[in-house]
């Protein structure tokens, strides 16, 4: 009978052993997946592009929202975090043609009403598109924008030039926003683009002028760029270490979007891989880890080229801006190292020159006029259509305050900092 039990306890020892083996292993195998996970870019947004009218808007709404859920389980299904719905409309002066200003406005907000309840971002697209369109729109954007519900544009630059009546027109529409959204918060939903192509995936640039069911992929890649900075500091090194692990997902996240096409009739326009920052991953931080200094010393212009040019070096079908983006004040580290004056507008600019993006969420006094303004988006536009590439303008106008104070936004997103 001793033998029998101490054969038991021999066996259930080892039973005990063999389960804290299997468990370890279990834990094992689920962290170094979790880690992978946490090492891969998550999606920013799937952008669907479409065409609606007064009549079909809604069930063209609805029907878009099953096709967004439809592309985030397929990403997310894939290792994809994320993957936010977005809508992109025609121009909304196409749909609004003819009709009264209080016609057009509650339009667009019931149009906000059912974005709302299928749980989607809108963009409305742009205001003008050509120089000599009719500006009584871009007079409706102050109301459009001032809930923050719904984004929109402006196009100020094309392969024909510059549009200097509309950079005037946004320059006025940007101090209308401050002045009639709640703390300035208006002009954060608010861009004028210049040489931007159709469907890219970012707000607030987004815009199309086609028949519709397209859609293009935003995939939010500052965490890789972190993990190859923090790494590789040698220029060459480091752009081609980026270069792989960028090509790697993008193609992963590609493939998933080409079998989405093919499965539900929806055209697949690109990949914008720009590195976005996002509350968890800092691009200036990844600057820094590269150069060992702050932002805005020297060696940041060739930081920005080595980030652009590994984004535009994958095989993939690019849209957007596909380059990198310096979000003043979506990016807690470039809010800090602007307050501490690290860096300038000057400096945005002339990294512009060797990546894409432009002057993003840089802040402004409330005094800044209507011809300061139009000023700094015709030196974007200048640059954009001198090096024919994508270039936006957010400025963020703040109500009552003054150079050297700090703003004082309230817009989910926005890291408040120091205007110069």
């Amino acid at each position: 009978m001793q033998g029998h039990l101490q054969g038991t306890a021999r066996n259930l020892h080892l039973a005990v052993r063999l389960g804290l083996g299997l468990a370890g292993l279990l834990w094992t195998v689920t962290a170094h997946a979790q880690g992978a996970l946490q090492d891969r870019p998550a999606i920013r947004a799937v952008t669907a592009f479409v065409t609606i009218d007064k009549d079909n808007y809604v069930a063209r709404m609805d029907e878009t929202a099953q096709f967004l859920a439809h592309a985030k389980r397929a990403l997310n299904q894939a290792g994809f975090a994320g993957a936010t719905g977005r809508v992109t409309t025609q121009p909304f002066p196409q749909y609004i043609k003819g009709m009264r200003r209080e016609e057009a406005l509650a339009l667009i907000g019931a149009l906000k009403r059912v974005a709302a309840k299928d749980h989607v971002l809108l963009n409305v697209g742009p205001a003008m598109v050509e120089d000599d369109d009719d500006a009584s729109a871009a007079d409706l954007l102050p109301v459009i924008l001032a809930d923050n519900n719904a984004f929109a544009s402006l196009i100020v630059a094309d392969n024909k030039g510059l549009h200097w009546r509309a950079i005037r027109i946004a320059a006025h529409a940007m101090r209308e926003i401050a002045a009639k959204s709640p703390n300035g918060n208006g002009n954060f939903t608010f861009a004028t683009i210049a040489m931007m192509k159709p469907y890219g995936p970012y707000y607030p640039g987004s815009w199309h002028n086609g028949s519709g069911k397209h859609f293009a992929i935003a995939m939010e890649t500052a965490n890789v760029v972190n993990q190859v900075f923090a790494k590789y500091h040698d220029p060459v090194e480091a752009q081609a270490h980026l270069t792989e692990a960028l090509s790697q997902y993008t193609k992963e996240a590609e493939a998933v979007a080409t079998k989405l096409a093919a499965a539900t009739g929806w055209t697949y326009e690109g990949i914008d891989a720009t590195p976005a920052p996002s509350d968890k991953f800092s691009i200036g931080t990844a600057f820094e880890s590269f150069l060992g200094a702050p932002i805005g010393s020297y060696g940041s212009m060739t930081t920005a080229g080595i980030i652009t040019r590994a984004v535009q070096a994958s095989t993939v079908k690019r849209t957007g801006y596909s380059g990198l983006m310096i979000p003043v004040m979506e990016d807690k580290v470039l809010a800090q190292r602007w307050a501490e004056g690290r860096f300038s507008l000057d400096s945005i600019l002339a990294w512009s020159a060797v990546c894409a993006g432009g002057v993003d969420t840089v802040p402004l006094a409330g005094s800044a006029s209507e011809d300061q303004i139009a000023r700094i988006i015709g030196d974007v536009s200048w640059l954009a259509y001198r090096w024919n590439k994508p270039l936006g303008t957010r400025l963020m106008i703040s109500p009552g305050r003054s150079a050297g104070e700090i703003t004082t936004f309230t817009a989910p997103g926005i890291v408040n900092t120091r205007i110069h």
